[in-house]
């Protein structure tokens, strides 16, 4: 079981991508699994932030190999941007990044499609982030998508050509406005760089790599509230970003499987619409969005602010199989007097620990207090450093979850984290 997973508890930016950063020493592959640009994992090493949309957060660490899977959907034009901005040579970024053939490509008419849907909701928006996300899922799962290995046959730009006369035919039918030329820009450059790179079947490799003893490390993009499946549908995104998407989007067996880290924040946050039982639209979710920066890695909205939901969490736990969490973004808790954990809640008047199907359930979360610390953590490195009531909050978690917490980040660099036995 050489194959260990990495993904979110929460609505996502929980701090997946600090954290595969900080273990990658310990692993010979990262490997993305699902999701695509709408991804922003955020990395912070000699003070200097990274921000990763498509590629795997192991491609700072020269010796590791980073593997896009079958299951990420990608839009070339954001990959050659990223590519043109992580810093190290084209020759040796190729040795460290392979691409799977059967990865989809997100055309510029998707991008279109996305922002043409999501104009036509008016007051009921889902939230999209505009990326071209859900229309490319859409026609994968319709079994009229492009593919990463189609970018290398000589009939590509009939197929593209193709695809895109099909898009501009629905588009007819919605009352939007936009420049064609204007969402191509780059687009044809990023497949001239995207052949530039290795593709190809990726499932092969991750198993031979894993019959030859190496250790991969799967990561996951958004968070388990935001599954197709498992979210707060329709407020979700379109790929299942559980620990079983790990395994249809890198073409691995579940017997493969190790631990199962899950990611979570000291407090909530969501971007976009959709149900947020503890969101708090007072003086202490301001606080919370301007100490912890809370404003998001890829579409620089802000994030909407609230206390931590242990149900919401138990339900992720339950979904994912977790083995292990770790804790983000405890440093910005530091100076609250109170901190407030919601354990259960109140619906139509009844105490209920499960979470509701239907969104428009009125739902009051029961909170548990626990005292707060004032201490400044960013410099501790070890766990018998930190304040004894951020501990006590460690300990009522994981006797809440009966999942240990083996790691606590105490600041935004790589260096700023507790590894915990």
């Amino acid at each position: 079981m050489n194959i260990d997973i990495l993904l979110g508890l929460q609505w996502g930016d929980e701090g997946k991508g600090k954290i595969v950063d900080a273990l990658s020493p310990v692993y010979d592959v990262v490997a993305r699994f699902q999701g695509g640009p709408n991804a922003g994992h955020s990395l912070e090493f000699n003070n200097v932030k990274h921000v990763l949309h498509l590629i795997p957060s192991g491609i700072f660490h020269p010796e590791k190999l980073n593997i896009i899977g079958n299951g990420v959907v990608i839009d070339p034009a954001v990959f050659k941007k990223e590519i043109e901005e992580l810093g190290p040579p084209l020759n040796e970024l190729k040795k460290r990044l392979i691409i799977s053939n059967k990865a989809n490509l997100i055309l510029p008419s998707h991008r279109i499609l996305d922002a043409a849907y999501e104009s036509s909701k008016g007051n009921s928006k889902i939230g999209s982030t505009l990326k071209g996300i859900g229309p490319a899922y859409t026609d994968k799962t319709s079994r009229n998508g492009l593919r990463v290995g189609d970018v290398l046959k000589e009939d590509f730009r009939q197929k593209y050509n193709d695809h895109l006369n099909s898009h501009l035919n629905i588009l007819r039918s919605y009352d939007f406005k936009f420049d064609l030329k204007e969402y191509e820009k780059g687009w044809f450059e990023g497949i001239n760089l995207l052949k530039q790179f290795p593709i190809g079947n990726t499932e092969y490799l991750v198993n031979e790599l894993v019959q030859e003893g190496k250790k991969i490390l799967a990561e996951g993009a958004q968070g388990t509230m935001l599954d197709v499946d498992f979210g707060s549908y329709p407020f979700v995104t379109s790929s299942n970003t559980i620990s079983a998407g790990a395994c249809t989007g890198l073409g691995i067996s579940p017997k493969k499987i190790g631990d199962i880290f899950g990611i979570f924040k000291a407090y909530c946050t969501r971007v976009g619409c959709g149900p947020f039982p503890t969101e708090l639209y007072d003086a202490v979710g301001a606080n919370l969005r301007n100490l912890g920066h809370e404003f998001g890695s890829t579409t620089g909205r802000p994030r909407r602010c609230g206390w931590l939901d242990l149900p919401a969490m138990k339900y992720s736990i339950m979904i994912n199989g977790i083995t292990k969490l770790i804790m983000t973004k405890a440093d910005v808790m530091s100076g609250f007097k109170t901190i407030k954990i919601c354990t259960a809640y109140r619906i139509n008047g009844e105490i209920c620990n499960e979470l509701p199907f239907y969104n428009d359930s009125i739902v009051e979360p029961v909170y548990t207090e626990l005292e707060g610390w004032k201490e400044d953590i960013t410099g501790y490195r070890e766990f018998s450093e930190l304040p004894s009531a951020l501990k006590n909050f460690i300990e009522f978690i994981e006797k809440e979850t009966s999942v240990p917490i083996t790691m606590v980040s105490v600041g935004p660099d790589r260096k700023e984290t507790i590894f915990r036995n």
